[in-house]
């Protein structure tokens, strides 16, 4: 298998990370990402038709992403220039961008490939700009962030975000047998503790060869670790999760329906269970906020507020400490009125704007900045809510075209009972349609 460092004529004696000897020499060889690289995947298809356009990479470590930049140079005769956003700043981009020009000038294109794109600032991220639009490179850009969030529109509107996937058991568990048959020996783990060490991999191809390299340097001659043998070896909690692999999804379907139907007790043991498996307390976090928005909402506003808190604490503490905040956090959501109003109402007016399309909002809402707005009507007949009766002009903010319709319908519970007055009192109030 040749590598980058055959391609550097360096010594082969030089012990290489399992990871790099594993190293993809081809797309197809990337595993847990089929919809992507698979025989109807999305770069499959891309590069089938001919041409490679900018791309966004994104989804969690340890999933290809890196791997797979270094692929689509080779497949489109690119040349490949890569850059860390950590460490990297305008002056390095520009040094990339001439280099790309003069490759281009003889006839190669470039493939520039950011790590941690979402780590540029705003005028870093638009510099790429202009060198994408006249084809001096071809961006693909690498990140666990959320782009949506993370990078300019502008930046968006050039490239395709693809999603990688955390990896699946199944590949782990071919990652595992490829390390395997580099190695010329078996993993030294019963079937029990390879099953942990999958569930310890949490997805992350890299970590999942990291760890099997740590066994292979432990292991004695004929030594086969079980689970408590495989914790101590890697300094690593295993996760107590059965062999089917079902365990983490269960135990946090049955923390979160817990939850939602107020029973703090059953909801802690379930957390002391993923505790002592050895999850991700931020993941726990992670989700408990989402309980707090999707299974409270505003029956309880306070919810939300105590979810985010804990999750601070825990960055502020750390384990173990920082987990009996999201205990705290947990009992609180657990015994909290449930209402999933505005987690419908959202759906409900998701799919009507997905019905409606771009409809213009009513004129008498726009502002009108210019002479021309303002003679198209815009902003006229506007009443300015906090100058009328009780704070509340009655006005109607749907679009002319679109009849009104009720997405946000609260329950009378908790602190929605309130708000289901105001809302009654505000629909008498309201001006009918002309």
């Amino acid at each position: 298998m040749s590598t980058l460092f055959e391609a550097a004529g360096l010594d082969q004696a030089v012990p290489r990370p399992l990871a790099d000897r594993l190293r993809p020499e081809a797309l197809g060889q990337v595993v847990g990402q089929d919809h992507l690289v698979g025989p109807d995947g999305a770069l499959t298809r891309m590069l089938a038709s001919g041409g490679l356009g900018s791309l966004i990479l994104w989804g969690p470590p340890g999933t290809g992403k890196t791997t797979v930049a270094r692929l689509l140079a080779g497949e489109t005769d690119l040349a490949f220039e890569q850059l860390s956003a950590i460490f990297s700043g305008v002056q390095d981009l520009k040094k990339v961008f001439e280099t790309a020009r003069q490759r281009r000038l003889s006839g190669q294109g470039t493939l520039l490939f950011i790590d941690e794109i979402h780590r540029f600032n705003r005028a870093q991220q638009d510099s790429f700009l202009p060198v994408m639009e006249d084809g001096t490179i071809v961006l693909v850009g690498a990140t666990t962030e959320n782009p949506s969030f993370e990078l300019n529109a502008a930046l968006l509107s050039r490239a395709q975000v693809l999603v990688f996937r955390r990896l699946d058991a199944a590949a782990i568990e071919d990652l595992l047998r490829r390390a395997e048959a580099v190695e010329g020996r078996t993993l030294p783990l019963d079937d029990d503790a390879r099953q942990a060490l999958i569930g310890m991999a949490d997805g992350d191809g890299r970590a999942a060869l990291t760890l099997t390299e740590e066994l292979f340097r432990a292991a004695r001659a004929g030594e086969a670790f079980d689970v408590a043998g495989l914790s101590e070896v890697v300094q690593r909690r295993a996760p107590i999760y059965d062999k089917g692999q079902d365990g983490h999804y269960n135990l946090i379907s049955a923390l979160h329906k817990s939850v939602r139907g107020s029973d703090p007790d059953a909801a802690l043991y379930y957390l002391a269970r993923m505790f002592s498996a050895g999850e991700d307390p931020l993941y726990i976090a992670r989700r408990v906020v989402r309980m707090a928005v999707e299974d409270i909402g505003l029956a309880d506003p306070q919810a939300l507020v105590i979810a985010n808190a804990a999750k601070e604490a825990y960055d502020f503490l750390g384990s173990p400490e920082g987990e009996l905040a999201i205990a705290q956090a947990v009992v609180y959501a657990a015994t909290a009125p449930k209402s999933n109003a505005a987690y419908v109402a959202f759906k409900g007016a998701m799919a009507a704007a997905r019905e409606h399309g771009s409809l213009l909002p009513p004129k008498h809402i726009l502002n009108a900045p210019t002479k021309l707005m303002k003679a198209e009507g815009y902003g006229a007949g506007y009443e300015y809510d906090h100058d009328a009766e009780e704070g509340f002009s009655g006005q109607d903010y749907f679009p002319d075209e679109m009849p009104r319709q009720t997405f946000y319908d609260p329950p009378e519970r908790g602190f929605e009972r309130e708000i289901r007055k105001r809302l009654d009192y505000w629909a008498k109030r309201r001006k009918p349609r002309d």
